[in-house]
């Protein structure tokens, strides 16, 4: 990007793998295993994963498997995940980025992970936890949905069109132009979806408050 784009917001709803947190090398080792487990290939595999929750990937690469399979092997794929953070960094300028959010403006995690996955991944990064976080827990429906999305707007008490959503994959950039907001979209997974800026990292943000809980975002 040759300029900045110019955004206001009275919140921020944060992804966390592939915006905050760098956990790629343990999502390929987990769902490769697991493709080669059910006969598929990994690198079609890997085309769906990200963002969505595990079952609703397995629901899309496995679709006449009945769900109840899906939520179980889910379970163990989360637990295979929780334990292994080998790999697991912050992504390029995500301390500074929450630093400078914190007092400042509304802001949560909207991440796909459980909350022992979440809080593992963060901590591994060495990343601070928003104080509201929604979670695997906390929804009835997997990102492309918006549900994740609206329920952290509605926490922090904020309107959708008001917020600003940090994005990696193509199903979470779905989620938030769903849920009626906009949406930058971070690293090299972003930039074959329709978020409304990409940046290369959080090194490319800057947060301006401008008092009453708004923050001007300069993005690029």
């Amino acid at each position: 990007m040759t300029a900045s784009t110019v955004l206001t917001a009275r919140a921020l709803l944060l992804d966390m793998d592939g915006t905050l947190v760098n956990s790629d090398a343990v999502v390929e080792r987990v769902w490769r295993r697991w493709a080669d487990r059910h006969g598929l290939d990994g690198d079609e595999v890997m085309k769906v994963v990200h963002g969505r929750q595990g079952y609703a990937s397995m629901a899309v690469l496995l679709p006449s498997r009945p769900m109840e399979q899906n939520y179980a092997d889910n379970a163990r794929m989360l637990a295979e995940e929780t334990a292994d953070m080998d790999g697991v960094v912050a992504i390029p300028g995500a301390a500074e980025f929450l630093a400078s959010l914190r007092g400042v403006v509304a802001h949560a995690l909207v991440t796909s992970a459980d909350v022992a996955l979440s809080t593992a991944r963060m901590g591994a990064a060495g990343l601070s936890l928003p104080e509201v976080r929604v979670t695997a827990e906390s929804v009835g429906a997997s990102k492309p949905d918006p549900e994740g999305f609206l329920k952290g707007a509605a926490e922090l008490g904020v309107a959708p069109e008001e917020c600003v959503v940090f994005e990696d994959s193509g199903a979470g950039i779905s989620a938030g132009r769903s849920a009626g907001m906009r949406v930058v979209g971070v690293g090299p997974r972003a930039g074959f979806h329709r978020a409304d800026v990409v940046v290369r990292d959080l090194r490319q943000v800057a947060v301006e408050g401008l008092g009453g809980g708004v923050v001007r975002l300069r993005v690029g």
